[in-house]
């Protein structure tokens, strides 16, 4: 993903959130309790780009000789559900807040997000 002249790559299972206001009802309809606005254990955000994924060991690898080259296929990754444009609930007490060219971001682990909520493309709004 590209932010101004600098290309952001998040890294195995971590997803880049535009973090949303604090607010009690969220605009995409979500009533969160007052004791949860309060305590802030909860946040929510706007996925803006997500990791490869967990990586998964190859089948057939030997990992008693990782040296040798032919033993060295590309890795692979088990791919997150969040997806760029999603809407998530996530444990704030797992983001770490970035600044990137100035504007307020948070990175979390996927196991971090609670849930997720998508536009249906074949609603008819």
């Amino acid at each position: 993903m590209r932010m101004g002249n600098r290309e952001i790559m998040v890294i195995g299972d971590r997803v880049l959130l535009k973090q949303a206001v604090n607010e009690a009802m969220t605009k995409v309809g979500l009533i969160l309790p007052q004791t949860v606005v309060e305590k802030e254990n909860v946040q929510a955000g706007h996925v803006i780009t997500v990791g490869p994924g967990i990586p998964v060991p190859m089948p057939g690898v030997d990992e008693d000789e990782p040296w040798r080259a032919e033993q060295q296929p590309r890795s692979k990754y088990m791919p997150l559900q969040a997806e760029p444009g999603d809407y998530a609930l996530f444990l704030k007490k797992h983001a770490v807040e970035v600044k990137i060219d100035g504007e307020d971001y948070v990175i979390v682990p996927h196991s971090a997000i609670l849930i997720l909520m998508r536009d249906d493309p074949h609603s008819a709004d």
